[in-house]
């Protein structure tokens, strides 16, 4: 009689559990990063009032016999299932498609998280505005000139410096692009490479000096009379200012020769003491004297020189070329730039920060980073849509997005909760109808009791 009582006791007591746990996830339907749980059941210990017997040459077996003593929570699971993408337009806002975490710390302190409303504080760290924990990744490093990202290194906190600078860089290299019409007329004979002829075709491109000042490089191209394939170019840097710069090319004068092919592709390249290049990827060294860049002691200038790429020999693509169509001014990159300062950034799939300066350039700022578990489930789920690694979790698998199983990211949006209303009103229609059934034991051998006692009467 009084096993059925406390069996109806376990049964309220644990679907009173259920239905807690449905509230929880119906009361977080709409927090960003929520992963529902579950509640699962087994039942307990049976007291067993006769055991089993095998079989005889007489008789069969006997099975046992039991009693069960209600029920228990054999359960509570975190479903760690892929919740839908809401897009907000907000830079920082960052969701996880996949598996992985975003890692957060507090000190030496890792949380994780799938839910990644981030903003900057006034340092400009990359946070969780909640409660101030910082976003983890890898800040780019500049070696040799060019930003490198290590996602070996241990992770760090990320940092964006909205209005930093990025130093002006001087131009370095030149690449040409341009076609000289086969079709351009000779003028004259020239008495010597460096008479300059009439009919010229220019070329201009605006270069950078280290203060971040601008220039304007200029080449004219005309025909060397009698060979229909060589090209004389004379090069000037600020030919209009009062300033001579003083242009050499390979510091052997200011005019180079390009030669072509009959069929209109690169060859050759001479300078002005007739060394020749005539292998691989063509280019020239220029130098000229940077303006207003004397030292205090003395008049002697700052020189800047740069590599003038003319293209690779026997190819047509993003090379200087020969052809009878009209000469086309291309000079179609260069690497110099001004001051700029930081304007704003964007996050790409890999989880790249990359800011978008005022001069034009783009910088790889850091990485975010995601961490991954053998046993996601095992989790302790902390508040804050945060969670911390336990004994059963596994340490993080930490690294860079898409690699090793992780997941991507999609800037600009976030995840949202996996709670289905359905399935949690459904639940708590079954779970309802537990709880009054346990109620019903629990009344029913009440009444029993009572009918004992009334025998003495």
């Amino acid at each position: 009689m009084m096993r059925s009582l406390y069996s109806g006791v376990s049964g309220l007591q644990n679907h009173q559990t259920r239905m807690d746990v449905i509230g929880h996830n119906i009361a977080n339907v709409n927090t960003t990063g929520y992963k529902k749980n579950r509640v699962n059941f087994q039942d307990m210990l049976s007291q067993t009032l006769q055991g089993s017997a095998r079989p005889t040459e007489e008789l069969g077996g006997i099975n046992p016999k039991q009693v069960g003593l209600g029920m228990s929570i054999a359960s509570i699971d975190t479903i760690h299932t892929q919740g839908a993408l809401q897009s907000t337009g907000v830079a920082t806002d960052v969701a996880i498609q996949g598996s992985g975490f975003f890692i957060l710390r507090k000190g030496e302190q890792e949380f994780y998280t799938r839910a990644g409303v981030f903003s900057l504080d006034e340092n400009g760290t990359l946070v969780n505005p909640s409660n101030g924990l910082r976003v983890q990744g890898w800040m780019a490093q500049v070696i040799g000139g060019v930003e490198v990202l290590n996602t070996s290194a241990d992770v760090e906190d990320l940092v964006i410096p909205i209005g930093g600078k990025d130093p002006a860089f001087a131009t370095s290299e030149v690449k040409l692009a341009c076609n000289l019409d086969k079709r351009f007329a000779e003028i004259g004979e020239a008495s010597s490479l460096g008479e300059i002829m009439e009919n010229t075709w220019t070329v201009n491109k605006t270069i950078y000096d280290p203060f971040g000042n601008k220039h304007i490089m200029s080449i004219d191209f005309t025909k060397v009379p009698g060979e229909p394939n060589r090209w004389a170019g004379q090069i000037f840097v600020n030919r209009d200012s009062d300033e001579d710069t003083e242009t050499l090319v390979n510091n052997a004068g200011n005019i180079f020769i390009v030669e072509f092919d009959n069929n209109g592709l690169l060859l050759s390249a001479e300078d002005g003491e007739g060394n020749t290049v005539n292998e691989g990827i063509l280019q020239l060294g220029v130098s000229f004297n940077v303006p207003e860049s004397t030292i205090p002691e003395g008049a002697i200038s700052v020189r800047q020189i740069f590599n003038l790429t003319l293209g690779e020999i026997g190819s047509a693509t993003n090379t200087m070329t020969q052809f009878a169509e009209k000469s086309t001014t291309k000079s179609f990159w260069q690497n110099g730039y001004a001051l700029g300062y930081l304007e704003t950034f964007n996050i790409d799939s890999s989880g790249i920060i990359t800011g978008v300066y005022s001069n034009g350039t783009n910088r790889a700022i850091g990485q975010l980073a995601l961490s991954n578990f053998i046993n996601p489930g095992g989790l302790e789920n902390i508040g804050d849509t945060m969670f911390a690694r336990t004994n059963n979790s596994g340490f993080a698998d930490i690294g860079a997005s898409g690699t090793a199983g992780r997941g991507t990211f999609i800037a600009g949006t976030l995840e949202m909760s996996n709670v289905d209303l359905a399935e949690q009103f459904t639940d708590m229609i079954v779970t309802q109808r537990g709880f009054q059934a346990s109620s019903k034991t629990i009344q029913t051998a009440d009444q029993m009791l009572q009918e004992l006692l009334t025998l003495k009467r």
